[in-house]
């Protein structure tokens, strides 16, 4: 890796910390850097309160100031240039001094959109752009799906017995682990909204909570004729992801009108059924995100590739 690499690598340890309360702001991470040492570093805590380059300026010792002429700040997403809950942090950058600014990605905010670059480099400061851009846009994927496209981020899940079954002769049945449960209650917790739909919510009265895992418990909503999903009410609403896990047919619409951004299929590896509701069948655009095992339960994450 290059020296921008691994100090941008650190911008994205930090701002993987702000997961639970930075949202519905993204994750950022800040680093500066002077004669080869790292002199402060932070990352977005919590919406309202302030953003990756000020709590980074904040960590710099009395003694290390006179340091920041010299100094290059390294940050995971561009800084902003307006006036929101804070101000903007491309202003604070100039006031410091900074000489170099080096940004993993672009914001796709409107308020943002390379207006923090333009100020930056208006003010003579030389602004290198997309050090680990990859990696800087697949931690705020939600946050970029939701403001280019103006719907959330959709996160469709099941789980399945090893011969592709989500119940027991339409029966509800009991696939996950208790520690794949917990796992499934984490995600809940890291996301805004969760769906399921009518007939499997009168069937199994699922509580969608996070009570397995520690954070608040998501919207909950059901789809049914009554009740169409309106993606323009959940952008309106700031609603950024939403977890997809109805029957087949539910899912299986999701995934006939393209409608997805990531599966997560849990299969039980030990587990089989003779007949019952076969589960939804994988799309052709898609690439392995993970795939982990935890004893006989595998969940396999996939990508919208298209």
């Amino acid at each position: 890796m290059t020296t921008d690499e691994i100090y941008m690598q650190r911008c994205l340890q930090l701002a993987r910390n702000g997961r639970a309360n930075a949202r519905p702001n993204p994750m950022v991470g800040a680093v500066i850097v002077a004669d080869n040492r790292i002199i402060g570093e932070g990352y977005h805590v919590r919406c309202g309160q302030g953003h990756a380059e000020v709590n980074a300026f904040a960590a710099v010792r009395p003694e290390d100031e006179a340091l920041l002429t010299q100094s290059t700040i390294y940050v995971s997403l561009e800084p902003c240039s307006h006036y929101g809950k804070t101000p903007p942090c491309a202003d604070l950058i100039i006031k410091k001094g900074v000489r170099r600014v080096v940004v993993g990605c672009i914001d796709d905010f409107a308020e943002v959109q390379g207006r923090g670059i333009k100020k930056l480099r208006d003010a003579g400061i030389e602004v290198t752009v997309g050090v680990l851009e990859a990696e800087c846009r697949a931690l705020n994927r939600r946050f970029f799906t939701f403001h280019r496209q103006h719907r959330p981020y959709i996160i469709l899940k099941w789980a399945q017995t090893a011969n592709g079954f989500i119940d027991d002769h339409g029966h509800a049945l009991a696939i996950s682990s208790p520690f794949t449960q917990m796992l499934a209650h984490k995600l809940r917790a890291e996301e805004d909204a969760i769906l399921v739909g009518r007939i499997t919510d009168e069937r199994e009265h699922p509580q969608l909570t996070v009570r397995h895992w520690h954070g608040d418990n998501p919207h909950r909503l059901v789809l049914d004729h009554q009740h169409p999903l309106n993606m323009e009410s959940l952008y309106h609403h700031n609603i950024q992801s939403l977890i997809v896990e109805g029957g087949a047919k539910t899912l299986q619409s999701f995934l006939n009108q393209g409608l997805w951004d990531e599966l997560r299929v849990e299969t039980n590896l030990s587990l089989t059924v003779s007949d019952g509701t076969r589960a939804p069948q994988l799309p052709s655009n898609l690439k392995v995100l993970s795939h982990q095992q935890y004893d006989n339960n595998v969940i396999t994450r996939y990508l919208h590739t298209s």
